[in-house]
Order: structure tokens, then C-alpha cells, then sequence
């Protein structure tokens, strides 16, 4: 005599249905993790540094007395004159009380994916958005601070190459991944040479630096 199993539809078809429903999910590895923490925490590092030592040249200004920051070496190198200048405050308040959140940001997510935390297609494109945010105002920083300002702060090009770091290597990431379109090969070049952006990037930055004050910068 047989025997007639009767299969629940709903045990067979949920997994099929949940599949073609929820949204891909990916997590980064232990090294993508480590080098977003270590630049989200030398971004912070530069940024609260120089929160701290905008507070002391206000509270100087006040009290009638001056503040000059530990990293203002000579006229070149002058911390201090890149705090007080009007690029300093583009959208209303210290630039680096916008650097603390932001890093902070980049911290939190380094964090996530040490505790093998995975995100979806729209999560790592808006973290990418951010961080090409972050890399474009570096720029115009950079450039008002060799051209302009005629200063440079040793914090800031601390946070410059953080941003440009982690801008590459996010980026590489979403490509790699597919998130980005990109053609085969330069998904290949950026599987095994993403370090060779960021190197060539702050490479440009040193010098553009070197060409337009040269030996003064130790004078």
C-alpha cells in the first residue's frame, strides 16, 4: 500500500519568497574594518585637537591675551592662522565640530563590521556619498590653505589623508562588490592595487605642498 506525503506549501515556498525579496547584504573584512577605525580615529584625533585649540583662542580673544597652538611652528606651518581664518567656519561653526561627527560615523561603522555586521546596497552608496563629501571639502580646503591662507596645519593634513583613505577604499569596496558599475578590469586593479589611489592622491597633495613653499616649511 502507498503512501501519500502531503508537503506544507508554506514550509517550501517561504525560503524561495524571503530570498527574492530581501535586499543583497554585505560585510566588509577584518582589514577593511581595522583601516576604517584607524582612519575614523585619526580623523577624530585631528579634528578634537583642533576643536580644543579654537576654544582656547577664543577664550583668549576674550580674556585680551593670546593663544598660539602647540602646532604653529613658524609662518608656514601656523595652526593658528588657519583657525582664525573665515575658511574655518564655512557653514557657521568650526569646521572640526563637523569632523567630530563624521568620524565619529566612520568609527561606528569600522565597529559594525568587526562584529560581522552586513549592510545593503543603499547603506555602503550612501556611506560612499559621504565619504566623497568629505574628500571634495578636504580639496577645497587644501586649496585655500596653500593658496589663499598661505598656512597649513599639520591636524588638518592629519584629517586629509584619513578622508582620502577611507574615500578610496570605500570605494573600491562598493566597486568590488558591485554596488558601483565599473568594468571587469578595474575591478581586478582595484582588487589587488586600491592602496596605489590613495598613495598617488596624498602623493599630489605633498607635492603641491613642497612646490609652493619648499624649503620654508622647516625655516
Amino acid at each position: 500500500m502507498s503512501k501519500t506525503t502531503v508537503k506544507d506549501a508554506s514550509t517550501e515556498s517561504e525560503p524561495e519568497h524571503v530570498a527574492a525579496i530581501e535586499p543583497r547584504t554585505v560585510g566588509g573584512s577584518r582589514a577593511f574594518a581595522i583601516l576604517l577605525l584607524i582612519t575614523g580615529a585619526a580623523g577624530l584625533l585631528a579634528a578634537w585637537v583642533i576643536t580644543i585649540d579654537k576654544f582656547k583662542i577664543l577664550e583668549a580673544k576674550v580674556a585680551g591675551t593670546t593663544f598660539t597652538p602647540g602646532c604653529s611652528i613658524n609662518p608656514v606651518i601656523s595652526c593658528g592662522s588657519i583657525m582664525q581664518s573665515k575658511q574655518a567656519s564655512v557653514f557657521g561653526f568650526p569646521n572640526p565640530m563637523l569632523g567630530l561627527v563624521a568620524y565619529g560615523i566612520v568609527i561606528c561603522v569600522g565597529m559594525s563590521l568587526l562584529a560581522r555586521a552586513r549592510f545593503p546596497r543603499w547603506y555602503w552608496l550612501t556611506f560612499n556619498f559621504g565619504t566623497l563629501f568629505g574628500v571634495v571639502f578636504c580639496t577645497w580646503l587644501q586649496y585655500q590653505s596653500l593658496y589663499k591662507i598661505n598656512a597649513l596645519c599639520l591636524w588638518c593634513s592629519l584629517a586629509w589623508v584619513a578622508t582620502i583613505t577611507m574615500f578610496w577604499y570605500v570605494t573600491s569596496f562598493n566597486v568590488r562588490n558591485g554596488f558601483l558599475p565599473a568594468p571587469a578590469g578595474l575591478k581586478r586593479f582595484l582588487g589587488e592595487f586600491t592602496w596605489v589611489l590613495p598613495v598617488t592622491h596624498a602623493g599630489i597633495i605633498a607635492m603641491l605642498v613642497l612646490t609652493r613653499w619648499g624649503a620654508d616649511l622647516w625655516a
